[in-house]
This record gives structure tokens, C-alpha cells and sequence, in this order.
């Protein structure tokens, strides 16, 4: 079997930045910090020894759990 054939389920948080389209800096924080008030929650992880991993399934289902928006609304009677 050749391994370039391989499609990948856990992705290094440099892969798994690229994927989400997020920085390094957003996985980190948000795995040190857990989940605050009025921040955007992280992708679930895993570890493996010290490796930090993601799996893809849980990234897609991540994206797949925020919102679309088709516009933003002013909130606090605030103007843009």
C-alpha cells in the first residue's frame, strides 16, 4: 500500500489551524483556557503522549455547529 494514499484523521494543530482557517494562537488559548464567557468554544482535541491532536470528524462537526450568517445585526441600538 503506498502511504501517500493515505487520507489523514488527526491533524497537528498547524494542519488543523490551516483547516479551520484560525490562527495557532486561537487553538491554544482556547485549549489552556477552556470555555469562557463571550469566546468562541475550541475544536475537541486529544492527546497522544504530549502530541495534541484533532480528528478531522470532530473539526467538520465543529464548523458545522456555528451559525451562517447572512448579515450582522446591530445590537444596543449602536450604528455601524
Amino acid at each position: 500500500m503506498n502511504s501517500t494514499n493515505i487520507e489523514k484523521r488527526a491533524y497537528t494543530e498547524q494542519e488543523t489551524a490551516a483547516y479551520i482557517g484560525m490562527s495557532r494562537s486561537f487553538l491554544r488559548q482556547s485549549r489552556m483556557e477552556g470555555q469562557r464567557k463571550n469566546r468562541t468554544v475550541a475544536p475537541p482535541f486529544i492527546k497522544i503522549g504530549r502530541a495534541v491532536r484533532y480528528l478531522k470528524e470532530d473539526l467538520d462537526q465543529w464548523l458545522d455547529n456555528h451559525s451562517k450568517l447572512n448579515h450582522l445585526v446591530c445590537v444596543g441600538g449602536m450604528n455601524a
